[in-house]
């Protein structure tokens, strides 16, 4: 059976309106078939057969004590976990998915075009990126510098935007492993515009391919 990609988008919070748009470009970048849902029982069946697991911009307390059960073995297991935008806004009461995650959201200012400084482009999510990319997003700042324990692969220049609080040290992307997992993050990816940009769909595309083990 060819794996598949469980893509989660429940919300218990703020509803980003890029979600459908998000949920069609993982479609179409995806090199596995896609279920999409925001039913949380879901997480609570056998995760074994996916690929990876998405949380595409999810927020508030999506999973049941079940769920979180069951997710946590996954990862813990060697599945992979994608994050995208609001999914660092999610489960704040689940001590083990800020530590998954690698970081929380803090406050972000209001959305504006800045510069994203390329950290590491000896990744699939990466390595495509122009030498300076232009792009606009909500630039989010977190609660802690999760740079001492994941990969970091893209940071904010806060000199090009007004309203960042992390100062010149500011991932915005990274990856890292969960045990036997893979687990990759970009806070990127707030509006419907966003999926519809290339950049930001081959970086989005390497995200997928990384956390998969194809990358």
């Amino acid at each position: 059976m060819t794996p598949r990609l469980l893509v989660f988008t429940r919300t218990t919070a703020y509803r980003h309106d890029s979600i459908p748009a998000a949920v069609t470009a993982v479609r179409e970048l995806a090199h596995h078939p896609v279920d999409h849902t925001e039913d949380p029982a879901v997480l609570e069946g056998e995760l074994d057969g996916y690929a990876a697991v998405v949380f595409l911009s999810t927020s508030g307390e999506v999973l049941t004590p079940a769920g979180r059960e069951r997710l946590a073995a996954y990862v813990d297991g060697g599945g992979g976990f994608v994050g995208v935008h609001a999914a660092a806004c999610t489960e704040y009461e689940w001590p083990y998915y800020g530590d998954l995650l690698g970081a929380r959201f803090d406050r972000h200012p209001a959305c504006q075009p800045g510069r994203v400084i390329i950290d590491d482009r000896d990744h699939p999510a990466t390595r495509h990126l122009p030498a300076v990319w232009e792009f606009t997003d909500e630039w989010y700042d977190f609660r802690s510098n999760p740079r001492s324990s994941v990969r970091v692969l893209l940071s904010a220049d806060e000199t090009s935007y007004e309203g960042g609080a992390m100062g010149p040290d500011h991932p915005l992307a990274w990856c890292r492993a969960q045990a036997a997992g893979r687990v990759f993050y970009t806070s990127l990816g707030h509006a419907t515009e966003a999926y519809a940009d290339e950049d930001f769909r081959a970086h989005l595309r390497g995200g997928l391919e990384w956390a998969t083990g194809r990358g």
